[in-house]
């Protein structure tokens, strides 16, 4: 079943613009993690299946593995049974390309070291953040789990209840750090099922927000993170009214 976004577009409608949407997403949220291709470079890495000269193969790698995912995403809107364990890990592996593999760095399954990030806190001072202890992330990856799936098969209608769902998944699962890297592509994938299950297009966080971003995730501030998500989906709003533009202008 097609996400609402793409009803009533024929078929070449429907497939550039996810296409659109996949390199757009793929593009800002490896971006964020310090990929270095465009968004030009990576359509067309995606698109032709060709390097680019003089860029590091592991930017390739990244985008393709990001696109991958996506893939995974929008098979799971089109599901009925929901998120298992199983199925986050495979979404890992694809986010995770990395050709070296590494024993205390577990790829498709949850880390086994301590993770955290340091930030600046409201008086300007730098501070420690320690994600979940790898113990303890199992059980909190369980209710994570329970959590999702309840909001796949009830997702909010409204943008504005869309929105408190894919804050609460996106904040919660950031603040596990269930994986020894990934994380965020993995929350920014995640957090779009929902979202996509109810017929709306997906939040894309663009790099030009990126500290904002980060800051208001690492701090906590609810507020400033909503609002930066809430800011952010303009653009795939936009690249759908541009499709039903076309589309009208086809019927005239």
């Amino acid at each position: 079943m097609l996400p609402k976004f793409l009803e009533g577009l024929d078929r070449d409608i429907q497939d550039t613009l996810k296409a659109q949407l996949r390199n757009l997403w793929t593009h800002h949220s490896t971006a964020i993690e310090g990929n270095s291709l465009s968004l030009g470079e990576t359509a067309f890495v995606l698109e032709e299946g060709l390097t680019i000269a003089g860029k590091p193969l592991k930017d390739h790698h990244e985008v393709l593995g990001h696109a991958r995912a996506i893939e995974l995403i929008f098979d799971l809107v089109t599901q009925d049974h929901g998120l298992t364990e199983s199925k986050l890990f495979d979404l890992h592996k694809a986010v995770q390309t990395s050709l070296i593999t590494d024993v205390y760095k577990p790829i498709g399954a949850w880390k086994i070291e301590p993770n955290g990030t340091y930030t600046v806190n409201a008086s300007g001072q730098q501070i420690f953040i320690e994600f979940t202890k790898p113990a303890d992330v199992p059980a909190l990856m369980a209710e994570w789990l329970l959590q999702f799936n309840q909001y796949l098969a009830q997702p909010g209608q409204s943008q504005e209840a869309c929105l408190k769902q894919y804050v609460d998944l996106h904040v919660a699962f950031v603040r596990i750090h269930p994986f020894f890297d990934g994380n965020g592509r993995m929350a920014r994938l995640l957090s779009n099922v929902p979202i996509l299950k109810a017929g709306w297009p997906p939040i894309v966080i663009p790099k030009e927000s990126r500290m904002e971003y980060i800051r208001s995730l690492a701090a906590y501030e609810l507020a400033a993170f909503y609002a930066v998500c809430q800011k952010a989906w303009q653009s795939s709003h936009d690249l759908v009214a541009a499709a039903r533009v076309q589309q009208q202008t086809r019927v005239k």
